[in-house]
């Protein structure tokens, strides 16, 4: 006979964890691509590194778990320790950096070697960094992205799982080329969740970008 309690126990590879710094764009975007089956998973909690991020409080709106752990500048280590230890007490198998601004070391990485993934609005390894949408309209390209990959300890580094290609338009500013960046972030970020939580094994060998 199998054990009730067992039964009821979390499984961590239909879990996943989202962690974001800003407005929570991405946030809804997953939470919608849950709440309509695109993504056959569940969203287990939403962590931030900033106390008051409105993406918190979008988080609680939907139902979802939301908590803070402010980033200590004086004590990065414990800081991601204690990153670290609010996310796996929601027995989570997939990590979803979704507009989170921080590096992340192996002190955390290594807690999910292989199962971090983020998002970021360019073509990598073009324009890593903080500011890639005005890098991109500083170096004058005609085309830069979004790029999901999984996250290692260098700043936007990785295997590549997703990219898609967005113009850049002779007039374009920061705030026009975001408005288009962003609706290819939501759609292709839910895309590669879905994928990794119906694979439910390693995303460090994946398939070709889409």
């Amino acid at each position: 006979m199998s054990d009730p309690v067992a039964a009821r126990e979390p499984d961590p590879s239909r879990r996943f964890a989202v962690l974001a710094s800003g407005s929570g764009t991405n946030l809804v975007a997953l939470a919608d691509a849950v709440a309509d089956g695109t993504v056959d998973a569940d969203l287990a909690c939403v962590v931030s590194d900033v106390a008051d991020a409105p993406v918190l409080e979008r988080a609680r709106e939907r139902g979802l778990p939301a908590r803070a752990v402010p980033f200590d500048r004086d004590d990065r280590t414990g800081w991601e320790r204690r990153l670290a230890d609010e996310v796996a007490g929601h027995d989570v198998g997939l990590i979803v950096l979704a507009g989170f601004m921080r590096i992340l070391s192996p002190v955390f990485l290594d807690r999910w070697p292989g199962r971090v993934v983020n998002v970021h609005p360019s073509l990598l390894p073009a324009f890593p960094g903080a500011d890639a949408v005005g890098d991109a309209l500083a170096a004058g390209v005609t085309t830069t992205g979004v790029t999901v990959h999984l996250v290692d300890e260098l700043v936007d580094h990785g295997p590549v799982l997703a990219q898609e290609a967005v113009p850049v338009l002779p007039d374009d500013t920061r705030t026009t080329l975001l408005a288009r960046l962003h609706p290819v972030e939501h759609r292709l970020l839910p895309q590669v969740v879905a994928r990794l939580m119906g694979e439910r094994d390693d995303p460090a060998h994946p398939t070709s970008p889409s």
